[in-house]
């Protein structure tokens, strides 16, 4: 009321007219923005975008997706990370395919984006190391029943759990964190006990050293004439003259 008062007030309709042009185009660059869908993707209306990238070949996952997206299917391309803010301003999304790529790990969330996550997500078919990233994210994911069992460990911080199913080996109470920092101990203790070793050696060497050159010396001192041989000579000498 107040703008359209203050157009017909003003002296310069013309600039009033410019305004709500570059009004009307803003609010339209606002509204394709929300709504862009990536070119090699299928887009619809459902109460919400839902995306369709399957078998399209990709390496990444398309970046500024639609933030009204409901359902994003990505299934069967070449994926193989996916970085930690690719879902953040996603809030409404509702399902997640991502089975049949070339995913071995994922990177945790921000903290509290997870209590958000899709109500259904398919990681099926991906090649995954099992380690305590990927444990701490399954946590907190809705994996789709139907294919959970189907999401398995290709590679494992313990190569007994390559192969199962991961859910399986989380419910039998496996933590691969427990690995983890088992792991780092481990290197600690080995690198201290290199460490240990090498001071040791270099203690060895330094007392062998010092003792060889004891011997050395004492050997040069037992070589010299001793004072009383020299003692008897010089009298000798004496008794001649």
């Amino acid at each position: 009321m107040g703008a359209s008062h203050r157009c017909r007030s003003s002296i310069k309709p013309d600039s009033c007219s410019s305004r709500s042009f570059v009004g009307t185009l803003w609010l339209l660059s606002g509204i394709m923005t929300a709504y862009a869908c990536p070119k090699i993707c299928h887009c619809t209306d459902r109460n919400g975008v839902v995306m369709q990238c399957t078998s399209r070949n990709l390496e990444n996952i398309p970046l500024n997706l639609p933030k009204d997206t409901v359902v994003l299917l990505l299934s069967s391309n070449r994926i193989r990370h996916i970085p930690k803010e690719t879902f953040t301003e996603l809030h409404r999304l509702r399902e997640l395919d991502l089975s049949h790529n070339a995913i071995e790990s994922v990177e945790q969330p921000p903290q509290g984006h997870l209590r958000k996550a899709p109500r259904r997500v398919r990681l099926s078919h991906n090649p995954w190391h099992c380690e305590c990233s990927l444990q701490e994210v399954l946590r907190e994911l809705r994996l789709d029943p139907e294919t959970v069992n189907e999401v398995s460990c290709s590679t494992s911080v313990q190569e007994e759990y390559v192969g199962r199913p991961v859910i399986q080996v989380l419910d039998s109470g496996i933590n691969f964190c427990n690995f983890h920092h088992k792991t780092t101990d481990v290197a600690m203790f080995v690198a201290m006990f290199c460490w240990f070793s090498m001071v040791t050696a270099y203690i060895v060497y330094y007392i062998k050293h010092n003792q060889e050159d004891a011997r050395r010396h004492m050997e040069y001192l037992k070589s010299l004439p001793s004072t009383s041989h020299v003692s008897k000579d010089y009298d000798t000498a004496s008794s001649m003259f």
